[in-house]
């Protein structure tokens, strides 16, 4: 009788459903905000450089991930593909992350060092010159487009206050670290730094 009452009162299956649901998401979200496996860094992951910073925004920006993931799940055929499955800690100073799903393009969770600068530069100037079949779009202006590096140190300073550990000096020199560097240099930095850290540990 109780649930013939409930079921034809949408107002009220409404609401006990979402008092479900939260209670569901506190079971399972909260713990993992205490837990250190995805709280504290993985060995060897290190906060991003000033250049490094720049070019994750530039990925961001050109909307990279769209078509590429960062996010090795723990299945054969994706570990053998791509390297060791991703760990939460790998990520905790990314803000935002860049898991993604979508994969119109391989992941690029460990990209880092897989390919010279030169082949990443020529890749993103006309991606075909090295992947004859991609269907990737080139990305020839930031050759030449320069870096605001009067920004750097605020973004700096605002990844600070959501827990990245960004000292003063790091942040006083970010200004000379990206003046004068393209945005070309600050992506291949971005991606030349992308799982490298894994390879300290994985084995």
């Amino acid at each position: 009788m109780n649930h013939e009452k409930i079921e034809k009162n949408v107002g009220l299956l409404g609401i006990l459903t979402a008092i479900v649901i939260s209670i569901g998401g506190l079971v399972e979200i909260v713990p993992l905000y205490f837990t250190g496996m995805v709280t504290d860094p993985a060995p060897g992951v290190k906060p991003y450089s000033a250049l490094e910073v720049e070019g994750r925004d530039i990925y961001v920006r050109e909307g990279c991930y769209l078509c590429h993931s960062q996010m090795i799940r723990p299945l054969r055929a994706e570990t053998e593909r791509y390297g060791h499955y991703s760990l939460a800690g790998e990520s905790v100073y990314d803000h935002p992350f860049q898991f993604g799903s979508k994969r119109t393009g391989p992941d690029l969770a460990r990209v880092g060092g897989r390919y010279s600068d030169e082949w990443h530069r020529a890749h993103l100037n006309n991606p075909r010159d090295v992947v004859p079949e991609s269907n990737m779009p080139g990305f020839p202006w930031l050759a030449t487009n320069r870096i605001d590096a009067g920004g750097t140190a605020g973004k700096l300073r605002a990844l600070r206050m959501v827990g990245v550990p960004y000292s003063d000096a790091d942040i006083a020199g970010a200004r000379e670290a990206v003046d004068g560097k393209t945005e070309q240099d600050a992506l291949v930095a971005y991606l030349q730094g992308l799982g490298l850290a894994s390879k300290t540990w994985k084995n």
